[in-house]
């Protein structure tokens, strides 16, 4: 089972994940064969897909004018005639299990046998999305990071009735897009990244809730100190460095009960009313007045620049 380089990619489901996959997908010069049910959906795609190109031209992923790979991207109403003939299809369709399961029935009729799925679930299990397939050795999860064209991770998990075949196709077909894919050796709710993401941002909201510190604040302690540095190193080479000559080891040894003093003192949060007022108004004061869609290009702005930073360690 593989991906070829040339080969058609279906995108189905064109919201900010989907259409930012399909930017990628153009630029790296396959065909794209797109479907979402939303009003409007293939004029916003359209639009969404010309403002990422400049992002991936400066990146040096995308080659020629915008104009010449829209023309290699067709959008279908119904998301069985976009996946037909597609050796590839980045699933992007809202987490709500029986939505994933009858849209997978779906694009099983008009799919080759070996054609892939991917998902983009940010959290369902695979095995659970598998339940009524035809073919359910074919389905891997491969979630990005938003946006999908400039974020490199993209977490690998297979159910479990994924074949390896389709493991290996898929990060393969990742690497060639110039993603850092990893593979997770079992199914967990939430995959990795979004698991830490969810803890560290329990916490977060926990110290907002409690009056510890402003949103803002809380914001710059994480992109002035722990940010920078998870941006080279992950907690656990960070900490390896912490432990001085006597590395992880030593860490453990000397820090490591205070570290699990801090664990013991972590608070419990939760969405209720009187937290989600102190939310919005924190992250209203710290936006001072910018939309969404200014803050999202000031963010891509930023992670250009960091991009082009060698940050190999």
């Amino acid at each position: 089972m593989r991906i070829d380089d040339d080969a058609r990619i279906a995108v189905i489901g064109t919201g900010t994940i989907g259409a930012s996959w399909a930017a990628l997908f153009l630029a790296a010069g396959h065909d794209v064969a797109a479907s979402d049910p939303a009003e409007g959906a293939e004029a916003r795609l359209r639009a969404q897909v010309a403002a990422n190109w400049g992002d991936l031209a400066a990146l040096g992923v995308a080659k020629g004018p915008v104009e010449s790979a829209l023309e290699r991207l067709t959008f279908h109403a119904d998301p069985a005639e976009a996946a037909r003939g597609a050796q590839a299809v980045q699933e992007n369709a809202p987490e709500r299990i029986e939505v994933k399961r009858d849209l997978l029935a779906r694009l099983e009729t008009t799919l080759a046998p070996d054609a892939l799925i991917l998902s983009s679930t940010s959290g369902l299990k695979p095995t659970a999305m598998q339940q009524d397939m035809t073919h359910p050795g074919r389905l891997v999860v491969g979630h990005p990071f938003n946006p999908p064209h400039l974020i490199p991770l993209v977490e690998i998990v297979g159910g479990e009735r994924t074949s390896d075949d389709a493991i290996l196709a898929a990060v393969a077909f990742y690497e060639r897009l110039g993603k850092q894919p990893i593979r997770l050796n079992r199914e967990i709710t939430g995959h990795v990244a979004n698991r830490l993401q969810a803890a560290l941002w329990r916490e977060a909201v926990f110290l907002a809730r409690e009056g510890v510190a402003s949103v803002a604040d809380i914001d710059r302690a994480l992109t002035g100190a722990v940010g920078i540095r998870w941006a080279l190193m992950g907690p656990h080479l960070t900490f390896h460095l912490g432990g001085g000559a006597g590395g992880m080891e030593g860490f453990v040894k000397n820090l490591g009960p205070a570290v699990e003093s801090w664990w013991a003192d972590l608070g419990d949060a939760t969405l209720d009313d009187e937290t989600a007022r102190v939310l919005v108004e924190g992250v209203a004061e710290e936006t001072g007045g910018r939309d969404v869609e200014e803050l999202a290009r000031q963010r891509n702005a930023a992670l250009m620049r960091l991009l082009a930073l060698d940050r190999r360690v």
